[in-house]
């Protein structure tokens, strides 16, 4: 996949330092403005850049205004089917937007591999995407197989009478960031794996119950509850952590801020 970077300000270059590393062979384009130095190609007019790069590219990642990059998009849209995915991203390192082609661009993926590694709230708003509202929380000790994690993702859900097609993320630990095991899981799944900064974790302990070897083994008093509760918004544990052959899952759902009461009978 040929993936470009595009930032517009010194905040947004040291953001583009930070997602390089996991994206070797990208190409960043950066505003005359930018005083950060390192190696890009640098530009006057982001509508002039984008135009030129927009069907050179399979990605484009901006680090700027949302305003901007729709404005920056107009005239060059031909399909979803042959669209870059172009994902947006706060100066701040706070947001990624899927802005364009989610599903099959592939932007909605990007966005959650973005926001893994700069620790932001992924913004994915297909219908498809966003009516999902089940988030699994896992914790495994290192090494552990796909085969194993996916079967135990699949007992807890049935257990708790909850299809596959209703989770929206599975989410774990960021230290768990590079099991093999959990993203082939997470990929043989069908599911987006959000990775939660042991921070957060740790701030949110008081809203799940402990455990002493947990805490002995990773340095956090849980894992799996409280990565269900912060892989989503305006979330309740609606199951809580069980243990299956060493995996242990927990699940949580999001509320929406309209309920079907809210909506008007015609």
């Amino acid at each position: 996949m040929k993936t470009a970077f595009v930032t517009l300000s010194d905040p947004g270059a040291l953001i583009v330092q930070q997602l390089a590393g996991a994206f070797p062979e990208a190409q960043v384009f950066l505003h005359d403005a930018v005083n950060e130095v390192f190696a890009g190609e640098r530009f006057s007019g982001v509508v002039a850049l984008t135009k030129d790069i927009f069907s050179e590219y399979d990605q484009l990642v901006y680090i700027a205004p949302c305003g901007v990059v729709v404005r920056s998009l107009a005239g060059n849209l031909r399909s979803k089917l042959t669209d870059p995915a172009v994902v947006v991203v706060d100066s701040g390192g706070r947001f990624a937007v899927s802005l364009l082609s989610g599903h099959e661009g592939g932007a909605n993926e990007l966005c959650v591999k973005v926001s893994n590694i700069l620790g932001a709230e992924p913004v994915i708003t297909t219908a498809t995407e966003a009516l999902k509202s089940v988030i699994v929380g896992i914790g495994c000790r290192r090494g552990t197989e796909k085969e194993t994690i996916g079967a135990a993702v699949r007992e807890v859900l049935l257990m708790a009478g909850i299809n596959l097609e209703e989770v929206r993320f599975l989410a774990s630990a960021d230290i768990k960031f590079d099991e093999e095991g959990l993203t082939q899981a997470a990929e043989s799944l069908g599911v987006p794996l959000r990775f939660i900064a042991s921070e957060a974790i740790r701030a949110a302990a008081g809203q799940v119950q402990q455990h002493a070897f947990v805490e002995e083994k990773v340095g956090l008093p849980a894992v799996a509850e409280p990565a269900a509760l912060l892989g989503g918004r305006r979330t309740k544990l609606i199951w809580p952590r069980t243990i299956c052959n060493g995996v242990t899952v927990a699940l949580a759902r999001e509320s929406f801020s309209w309920s079907a009461s809210d909506r008007e009978t015609p």
